[in-house]
C-alpha cells in the first residue's frame, strides 16, 4: 500500500516563513507576478500585522477592501499562496476579481494551484461572497483550466489599454 502523500494546507502567515515568503516573492517577480503585497516596503512584523488589519478591514489605504491571505505549505515548505478580496471596487471587477492564487515554479504541474482555488473559494464563502470573480491572463491555459475545474464559467474577455487580454469568469463558492 503507498504511503499516504502529506496534504497542502492553506494558512495565514507567521513570523517562521519570512525567509520561504521573501524566496517565493523572488521567484515570481521574475515572471512579473506580485507574490505578497507591500512585502517590498515593510519590515516583516509590520507586513504581517499589515496583512492581518486588511483581512479584519482595520487601517484600509483608499481604494484596499478587505483581504484574506494565505499561504500554501505542504510538509512546511510554501509552496504557493492564495488571496481573497471580501468585496471589489470597479476596478477590481474589471480586472483583478475576488481571488487570486500563484504557484511557486518548482511546484507547478501538481494540483497544488486546483487546491489553493478551492480553499480560497472556501474562504470567499465565508467572508460573504456567493459567486467569486475569478480572472487569468487569456494566455494562461493552465490556470483557465483551474478555474473552469473549480466551476468557473467564462464571463468575458477584457482587453486593457495596453492590449493584454484577461478571461473574467463567474465561480459559485458553494461546494456542490
Amino acid at each position: 500500500m503507498p504511503e499516504p502523500q502529506p496534504a497542502l494546507v492553506l494558512r495565514r502567515p507567521a513570523p517562521a516563513d519570512e525567509a520561504q515568503v521573501r524566496g517565493a516573492a523572488r521567484e515570481l517577480a521574475a515572471e512579473g507576478f506580485d507574490f505578497a503585497p507591500l512585502l517590498d516596503d515593510l519590515a516583516w512584523p509590520d507586513w504581517l500585522a499589515t496583512m492581518a488589519d486588511r483581512e479584519a478591514g482595520l487601517h484600509l489605504p483608499e481604494g484596499i477592501v478587505p483581504e484574506t491571505f494565505v499561504l500554501a505549505t505542504l510538509d512546511g515548505v510554501v509552496v504557493g499562496r492564495g488571496s481573497v478580496r471580501h468585496r471589489l471596487t470597479p476596478a477590481l471587477e474589471r480586472l483583478g476579481g475576488h481571488v487570486g492564487y500563484a504557484v511557486r515554479p518548482g511546484h507547478r504541474r501538481r494540483g497544488y494551484a486546483t487546491v489553493i482555488l478551492r480553499g480560497c473559494l472556501d474562504l470567499a464563502a465565508a467572508a460573504g461572497v456567493h459567486a467569486a470573480l475569478v480572472t487569468c491572463a487569456d494566455t494562461n491555459t493552465a490556470s483557465a483550466r483551474t478555474i473552469e475545474r473549480a466551476g468557473g464559467v467564462l464571463r468575458d474577455v477584457l482587453v486593457d489599454s495596453d492590449g493584454r487580454a484577461t478571461r473574467r469568469y463567474d465561480v459559485p463558492t458553494a461546494r456542490a
